[in-house]
């Protein structure tokens, strides 16, 4: 029973990675048409988007409530949230000092041809909100909008408060309880058979984002998209690695192999929040207990953006060097702590990856306009943003089980000494 369900999980796998190089093979195709693929082709993609959309808000509000409730214990969903939040802050540092270091050493904007022609001035947001104002927004004034327009760090404090009052209502909140469990159950099932349409999913996203952006547009800007993708290749299996490695024993060849679903499903789709059933998925066959990653799963999905400071640490050094600027090492030290923290403050905003560039480039003085040079291929970038981001939530959910693991066994230990 347990080899036929691996091998179906396997057979997945493989057709996921086939749809992707069939993708990529009809975008190449369909270049001189791209208007065939975004008009025929592109539609199944998004219905598949819309499902696991669909389903995303329910799975994280009920497998957080079940995951806090399994727990028992109010002071140790406080200990695994304090653990998962140094864990990414950590991670965003060195994922941004990688992306500062290859975009130097392998002189990304060197060589660029300016074409004013192209270049448009910037009119987005540049301001995230402060700090304070993230923290009260987290805070819902009612339980029913933020699950309609799944705001997901209010959908996350609304699980956990609900989760709190089951724990504290004891032998009263226990068909509560059961009934989280049942639904929780029942959106896990239903989060299933959307994950067997991933393969339709990943062939009509893929295809319109080739046929759109060919060879003509990612020409110039190959050295970019290049150091972007070596740096979050070396960052996954560098940090992520020897976290995983030190704090768990596992090798990285079997994190990578069973993380591999998940990650070829986040880089086809560019959705964090809609790898979450994939990410639960191989946690679990990693060894992360449900209760864990029912909770560590989703807040990486909303805050952690190691892939993203990546690419702003690449970004920041390409528009210097095409506008002839030179960046001092405290002004890269100044990339690196204005990433760090404004991935806390933009957490959960739309759009968060352009708002944060632009607060690094205000930061060292760079000009805003050169937003507009990195953004006809932000498409690409981001899902090697979104690949780095969820591999991280794996690497995370398997870190801190393996502390708690830990915790828990001292624990008995200590009560077998005083018995």
């Amino acid at each position: 029973m347990n080899t036929k369900k691996q091998k179906k999980k396997l057979s997945l796998t493989v057709m996921i990675l086939t749809a992707l190089f069939l993708g990529i093979l009809s975008g190449l195709l369909l270049q001189s048409h791209p208007k065939i693929a975004e008009n025929y082709i592109q539609p199944f993609g998004t219905i598949f988007l819309n499902l696991i959309k669909m389903i995303v808000v329910p799975v994280v509000l009920f497998s957080i409530i079940q995951g806090v409730v399994s727990l028992q214990d109010i002071k140790k969903v406080g200990s695994i949230g304090g653990k998962t939040i140094c864990f990414y802050i950590v991670t965003t540092a060195f994922a941004v000092t990688f992306g500062l270091l290859f975009a130097n050493v392998l002189n990304v904007g060197g060589g660029y041809v300016m074409n004013s022609s192209s270049l448009e001035a910037y009119e987005g947001a540049t301001k995230a909100p402060s700090l304070i104002e993230t923290l009260v927004n987290i805070f819902p004034s009612n339980a029913v909008e933020p699950l309609v327009s799944a705001t997901m760090l209010q959908v996350i404090v609304i699980a956990l408060f609900f989760g709190f009052g089951i724990i504290i209502a004891g032998d009263k909140g226990k068909p509560a309880a059961y009934l989280v469990e049942s639904l929780s159950e029942v959106c896990i099932n239903i989060m299933g058979l959307i994950i067997n349409l991933s393969p339709i999913g990943v062939f009509a996203l893929i295809t319109p984002v080739v046929a759109t952006n060919g060879p003509s547009v990612l020409l110039p800007l190959l050295k970019l998209i290049g150091v972007a993708y070596l740096a979050s290749i070396v960052h996954m299996v560098v940090v992520y690695s020897s976290a995983v490695k030190g704090f768990s024993g596992i090798s990285p060849l079997r994190f990578f192999k069973e993380q591999s679903p998940a990650m070829l499903f986040a880089f086809s789709s560019a959705s964090s929040v809609g790898t979450l059933p994939f990410n639960y998925e191989c946690t679990e066959k990693l060894g992360a207990r449900k209760e864990i990653a029912s909770f560590v799963l989703p807040l990486g999905a909303t805050i952690n953006m190691d892939g993203t400071a990546i690419y702003q640490g690449v970004s920041a050094i390409f528009i210097a060097q095409i506008f002839g600027v030179h960046l001092t090492l405290t002004q890269q030290l100044m990339v690196i702590l204005t990433t760090t923290l404004a991935s806390i403050g933009t957490a959960g905003v739309p759009g968060s990856g352009v708002i944060m560039l632009a607060m690094v480039l205000q930061s060292v003085g760079l000009p805003l306009e050169g937003i507009a040079l990195v953004a006809g291929v932000d498409r690409i970038l981001d899902m090697a943003r979104t690949t780095v981001n969820i591999t991280g939530d794996a690497a995370c959910t398997i870190c801190v089980d393996a502390m708690e693991k830990r915790k828990e066994a001292r624990r008995k230990v200590d009560i077998s000494n005083n018995l």
